[in-house]
Order: structure tokens, then C-alpha cells, then sequence
């Protein structure tokens, strides 16, 4: 309330965007939480970004405010410029909290009103990670964060008792709403390192008695590639994947070696957490599924938007409490992913099996098509994975004048731990045949990552081929 009450005394307007510039701590959160106390609208910003779309974002929101902690000054700076941007800063201290100004309109007396907003007032501006174009900035209102909050608690069990380690980005949706608002809506701790390190994982998750956490697959991929925890982890009841679709042999070699379940679940930016998830145990989970259906409506579509029988691959169609109202200022982008009737549009191809399992094939935007036939790049990805010597893989298609489309994958090998591409070629052919199998295999030292460390598998191509 009290950093709800400075900004009211700046005399900003209602539902004006107040970014925040900042890596994880209570003060971010708490600043957050000041915010949309406020009826403003929390514009969380990218980090790893860059400055020209960290500049694109300023300028796209009208950002009137910019929190900015120190290590992010000379970026927000840039940022700046580059929106040309006349917005107002304020630094943050990550223990601290807001530094207002002596003699500022922000400690002026007497207090300005500070006007509550409703359950349909936007919260929160989360822009998406743009892999093509400018990103779009998605509005989630207070009602949309309410219920991803609650569908997170209910769907796993999350009680006062429990104990959540933040492991990503509170600029990324699964960071916020996801571990932020699970803990929030569930009134239960939560542990916030600045930043997630492999090497210091286990010792916060039993300095502090973490009983869950939210992880990304290649923090998976991490975690099980670092030499093994020696603390008691009884405490710790289970994980959590999203963000991207986790490898069934990561998934099985994690529960192997460190005896903890995972829970598989699919959200995106635009519900702002989760839309499908498995059950907890001892109920059934399904490697290589992110579950059913939790708290909103799932269908597979054609496209005309017709459902498809079960067991047919089409469109992940969802529709819920915490469907995003809108792109802001981009009508028709919002009326091309939100049909009439409310089902927003995921982008992912999918089916549902008889007992109502979501599986996930891939995304729309990046299937291969070899000579007419669709290959899902997922299903490479998960052959290479299985291979000894690969952290991350992914596949993705080259233009081909002879099928239209080849497969081609980026790679990186475990540290200290070496295969040949030929050996990875021959791994592919093993278990796809050579139709399915990449025609080459490039060895990266690392793959692009977004702002929560899913792979961009959309980059790969420039990044091979950069003049082409």
C-alpha cells in the first residue's frame, strides 16, 4: 500500500504502465504487488532483451514510470533513447525497496486517493518473447492473475505450509504467475535467489525446505547434468515443468536419480500459467503428456475451428478464467488468436487420447515439411536427447529443392563428454529411419534461449546459415 500511495502522490492516471527493471527479489515483487494495488498496470521488462526491443517495449506501453535497479541503469538508459522516452525513473534497491526522492511529488502531503481497481481492470502487461517481429504485449486483468494463481495452487495441492523455490525470471509469465501468484493466492512462502545457479540449487532447496519448484526443460537438463545432491530433500514434494515440452528421458532419468516426481503442464504468456496439468501423485501421470485439462476448457481443432475426434492431431484450443483480454493496441492480431466464443488460439498442434490426456506434437509455426509429409520437430528433438552425450537439441527445417524442406538440428554436448555428428546422425537413423532424420548435425557450444531458457528454435536457421 505504501508504494501504491507514493505513485498516487505522482499524480499519474489510472491504468497508466509502470515498468519494472529489475533481477528477482522481494523488492521487485513487492513493487509489483504496489503497483497493481494501485490500479496501475505492472509492465515486468525483459532483461535479456536488448535495448532496441526493451525500446519498442517503452514506447508500444507508454511507460510513465520505470523502476530501475542499479546493475540495470546503463540498459534502461539506452532503452530509453531509443523509445525516445520521457518517462520518469525511480531506483530500486533489491533490499530496500523504492528510493523516492526528498521533496518529491511521491512523498508530497497530503495523500493523493488511491482508487481500487475491479476484477476487469488490466494488471499486468506481459510481452511476449517475439521471435518473429516486435512482441506483442499481452494484458492480463486482475481476474486473469487471480485465476492462474488459484489453478496453480489447486492443481498441485499448495497449502500455507508449503514452500516454493523461484528458479525463473519474474519478467517471464511462468516466474510471475506461476510461482509469485501460486504463492500468493495459497498464502505460502516463497524463496526468491536473484538468479537461478545450478551449483547452488540444492543447498537453497534445503537451507529453506523448498517443497516444490517450477523449472523449464533445460534447467531440467542442468540439474540432472551436475553432480548430485547430497542433502536431505524429503521436504521437497515434487516439480514442476512448463514453458516448453519436457523430454520423456529427461523426465525419467530425473525421477530415477533424485526420486522426486515431475509434473508436466502446458501454459503460455497469454493464459498467464497453466492450462492443462498432470495430476499429483499417487494418481496417474503420463510421461510425455502435460496432462488435462485444469480449470478451463481444452478442444483439438481443425482449421475452421471445428473440434476434432480424439486421438486426431490438430490446433491446442483453450478457454477459461485466465484467458488474456487482448493484444494492447493490436485489434486484429487479438481477433486472429480469441474467436468470437472465447477459445484463444495456442499456436501448438496436439491431440487428446481416450482418457482426455493433452499430447503436444509441436508448433504450428515450426513443422517440417519433407516432401509433403509433416515431420514434428519435437520428435527428433526427444531421439537426440536420448543420446548419452546431448544436453540440447533441436531440429528445424532448410529450404530444399528437391522435397521443398530438409531436416537439419543444432546441438550441445555434456561438458567434458564427446560424440561425433556422425554417431548423432547414426543414433537418428537407429530410432527414426532416414526419412525422419536430420541430413546434418551442427555441434553449437550453446542454443538460443528466451528470457526463461526454452530454446528459440525459430532462430536456428539464421544462426546456421546467417547470410542466407
Amino acid at each position: 500500500r505504501d508504494i501504491a500511495q507514493h505513485i498516487a502522490n505522482m499524480g499519474l492516471p489510472k491504468g497508466s504502465s509502470i515498468a519494472i527493471a529489475s533481477p528477482n527479489s522481494i523488492s521487485a515483487c513487492l513493487t509489483f504487488m504496489g503497483i497493481v494495488y494501485g490500479g496501475y498496470v505492472a509492465l515486468p521488462l525483459n532483461l535479456v532483451a536488448g535495448a532496441k526491443v526493451l525500446g519498442y517495449t517503452l514506447a508500444h506501453s507508454k511507460a510513465a514510470l520505470i523502476f530501475v535497479q542499479s546493475d540495470c541503469q546503463d540498459m534502461i538508459q539506452e532503452a530509453m533513447q531509443e523509445a525516445k522516452s520521457t518517462a520518469n525513473t525511480c531506483p530500486l534497491d533489491l533490499n530496500d525497496g523504492p528510493q523516492w526522492l526528498e521533496n518529491s511529488p511521491a512523498t508530497s502531503k497530503p495523500n493523493a486517493p488511491i482508487e481500487s481497481p475491479n476484477a476487469d481492470s488490466i494488471g499486468v502487461l506481459m510481452y511476449t518473447s517475439g521471435t518473429t517481429g516486435n512482441p506483442k504485449g499481452v494484458m492480463l486483468s486482475h481476474h486473469n492473475l487471480l485465476a492462474a494463481g488459484h489453478f496453480i495452487s489447486t492443481g498441485h495441492g499448495i497449502t500455507k505450509q508449503d514452500r516454493a523455490l523461484c528458479v525463473l525470471p519474474i519478467y517471464h509469465i511462468n516466474g510471475l504467475c506461476v510461482t509469485v501468484m501460486g504463492t500468493t493466492v495459497s498464502a505460502s512462502m516463497l524463496v526468491l535467489p536473484h538468479k537461478f545457479s545450478v551449483s547452488s540449487f540444492w543447498s537453497h532447496i534445503a537451507a529453506y525446505k523448498c517443497s516444490w519448484f517450477s523449472a523449464v526443460p533445460t534447467q531440467f537438463a542442468y540439474i540432472l547434468n551436475h553432480p548430485e545432491s547430497t542433502e536431505e530433500l524429503s521436504y521437497l514434494r515434487f516439480a514442476r515443468s512448463a514453458s516448453a515440452p519436457l523430454s520423456p528421458e529427461i523426465h525419467r532419468r530425473f525421477e530415477e536419480r533424485f526420486n522426486i516426481p515431475i509434473i508436466e503442464t502446458m501454459g503460455l504468456t497469454e493464459t498467464g500459467s497453466q492450462i492443462t496439468t498432470n495430476p499429483m501423485p499417487p494418481a496417474i501421470r503420463k510421461i510425455g503428456s502435460p496432462g488435462t485439462a485444469f480449470g478451463n476448457e481444452i478442444m483439438i481443432a481443425d482449421d475452421t475451428l471445428a473440434a476434432v475426434p480424439t486421438g486426431k492431431i490438430g490446433e491446442i484450443l483453450v478457454r477459461g478464467a485466465n484467458v488474456m483480454q487482448g493484444y494492447l493496441n493490436q485489434p486484429e492480431e487479438t481477433a486472429k488468436t480469441i474467436s468470437p466464443d472465447g477459445w484463444l488460439r495456442t499456436g501448438d498442434l496436439g491431440y487428446l487420447d481416450q482418457d482426455g490426456y493433452v499430447f503436444v506434437s509441436g508448433r504450428i509455426k515450426e513443422l517440417i515439411i519433407k516432401g509433403g509429409e509433416n515431420i514434428a520437430p519435437r520428435e527428433i528433438d526427444e531421439a537426440l536427447l536420448e543420446h548419452e552425450a546431448v544436453l540440447e537439441a533441436a531440429a528445424f527445417a532448410v529450404p530444399c529443392e528437391n522435397y521443398g524442406e530438409r531436416v537439419e538440428a543444432c546441438i550441445r554436448l555434456k561438458e567434458q563428454v564427446h560424440a561425433s555428428a556422425s554417431d548423432l546422425l547414426a543414433h537418428c537413423q537407429t530410432r527414426l529411419g532416414k526419412f525422419k532424420s536430420p541430413d546434418t548435425i551442427h555441434i553449437l557450444e550453446d542454443l538460443p534461449k528466451g528470457p526463461s531458457g526454452k530454446v528459440q528454435r525459430l532462430k536456428l536457421f539464421g544462426l546456421v546459415y546467417p547470410a542466407e
